[in-house]
């Protein structure tokens, strides 16, 4: 009897297990008991920048990944937890797929590692992991040492036991939210596939717009299931966007299938085409799934990048990450 409940229990509960987003039936995944990098799965940038037009002169950029269900044993089998921090510049040849990256540091939940010391410990998890990374995003095999690893292209922190104190929303007083400024009740939502054309030119003699919404859905490439996500744009010219058709264009990304880089890129390149501002910024700040978010931004420049980087604190969270 105990058994036939607990079959007739899976069955029901297991309704939408196993499928893709398109509903077709997909195998279920074993995690493996020690580490496994064939689960990385890279991605070439170029194949989705080809058809915007996108090439790597078009901005500079980074994607900054969170990854919050980080686990794996010390020697005695003593589960170390943390909080993993990968960021890397929007230059590399690859993107890694989410899940792929989810499933590939899920292998390491049994694995053990032997160090003489705690310091040793995450630095030998954190220099594997690097490794692992670099090679998926460059798609070559790179030496890098521990000497080299803060030199690296790519940047990857493990902090044990992090508390998320960060999750105040620091950029309200830089960026202001369109919904607060326009009266959402009084536009007509229309057009749910991407659109530059809902974007509407406005003068504005050099002025700096610093726009931020928190309408943002798009969907997984690969899942269909949503993302959602707060986009913050800073815009310097003698032209710029209005914030209702801002927002309109936002919302008419809610039926596009794309990966979150490929959502900031295209927002950067729809207004770059339209007004050629003097600064552009655009970050596109997902939450998480999967117990990863992913965070891509994009600026015309260095000096922007970092300026509005530092001067807004854009790399803590928002409230729903």
């Amino acid at each position: 009897m105990v058994d036939t409940v607990k079959s007739e229990i899976e069955r029901i509960a297991s309704a939408h297990l196993g499928k893709a987003g398109d509903g077709t039936v997909v195998k279920p995944y074993v995690t493996p008991d020690s580490r496994d990098a064939s689960l990385l799965v890279p991605i070439p940038r170029h194949l989705n920048r080809t058809a915007y037009g996108i090439t790597d002169a078009d901005f500079v950029g980074h994607d900054v990944w969170n990854c919050y269900e980080v686990s794996f044993l010390a020697d005695n089998g003593y589960p170390v937890n943390g909080v993993m921090v990968i960021e890397y510049p929007s230059d590399t040849p690859n993107i890694v797929e989410s899940k792929s990256l989810k499933l590939y540091l899920n292998s390491y939940n049994m694995m053990k590692f032997d160090a003489d010391s705690e310091t040793d410990l995450y630095w030998g998890f954190e220099e594997v992991v690097c490794q692992d990374l670099h090679n998926a995003l460059y798609g070559m095999n790179v030496d890098i040492g521990l000497d080299k690893l803060m030199f690296s292209p790519m940047r990857a922190m493990f902090f044990p036991n992090r508390q998320n104190s960060n999750v105040t929303e620091p950029f309200k007083v830089q960026f202001l939210t369109i919904e607060d400024i326009v009266d959402v009740s009084k536009i007509q939502f229309d057009v749910f596939n991407e659109d530059p054309n809902t974007l509407v030119i406005t003068n504005t003699a050099s002025a700096v717009n610093r726009f931020h919404t928190s309408s943002l859905r798009s969907n997984c490439r690969v899942t269909n299931q949503p993302d959602w996500g707060d986009v913050y744009i800073h815009m310097k010219g003698d032209r710029s966007l209005t914030p209702d058709s801002l927002l309109k264009y936002i919302v008419s990304l809610r039926k596009e299938n794309h990966f979150h880089e490929e959502i900031c890129e295209m927002i950067y390149k729809r207004i770059m085409e339209k007004i050629n501002p003097e600064e552009l910024f655009v970050a596109c700040l997902y939450t998480r799934r999967g117990g990863i978010d992913i965070n891509p931004m994009r600026a015309n420049s260095e000096d922007v990048f970092n300026r509005i980087v530092n001067v807004t604190r854009l790399m803590k969270k928002t409230m729903r990450q």
